[in-house]
């Protein structure tokens, strides 16, 4: 059977060391100790020692409680899980003969996404006898992306042929009054 590397760092008996740096609960430093020196500080305070820094030259120990460090890295992993934005990419579809009405209701849906935040990929792809008049359809696209724009949404990528189809992709930026 396979032994799983605890994670985590070292507590107490875990740490194998001949010589660490010690920090105090409080922060002060008591400087380079024997490791028999840091667990005699640690007794006397009543205390865990953990290793901080295991990579560093010597090590670095702190005199701490374990279970309030355990606490508190839980609280800063969740603290920067909270400020983490997820921008999601949400993809448009259009036709070069889209009529009106449903240019509408899809410049509303982009506007939506626009306004939670997330990206919008604008599609426009060509079928058939559409792709004699790509110059017409890219008039079009670039109008529909000044539409967009002005929703407060700034072009990321320029609109590009890929095929049969133009693609660009816009980003939320900053309002326009």
């Amino acid at each position: 059977m396979k032994k799983t590397k605890p994670s985590g760092p070292r507590v107490n008996e875990q740490i194998r060391l001949t010589e660490c740096r010690l920090i105090g609960d409080d922060g002060t430093a008591y400087g380079v100790v024997s490791l028999d020196e840091a667990f005699r500080i640690a007794e006397q305070q009543a205390l865990d020692l953990v290793e901080v820094s295991p990579n560093a030259v010597p090590p670095v120990v702190k005199v701490v409680d374990f279970g309030k460090y355990k606490y508190m890295l839980q609280k800063k992993a969740a603290e920067a899980k909270k400020k983490q934005a997820v921008v999601q990419l949400k993809e448009i579809q259009f036709r070069p003969n889209i009529e009106p009405h449903d240019l509408e209701t899809k410049l509303k849906r982009a506007e939506k996404f626009i306004e939670q935040g997330d990206k919008v990929k604008m599609v426009m792809q060509f079928r058939g006898r559409e792709m004699a008049y790509k110059d017409a359809g890219l008039e079009k696209f670039k109008s529909i992306l000044q539409t967009v724009e002005n929703y407060g949404a700034v072009v990321e990528s320029e609109p590009k042929f890929m095929g049969n189809r133009i693609i660009t992709i816009m980003a939320p930026g900053v309002k326009k009054k």
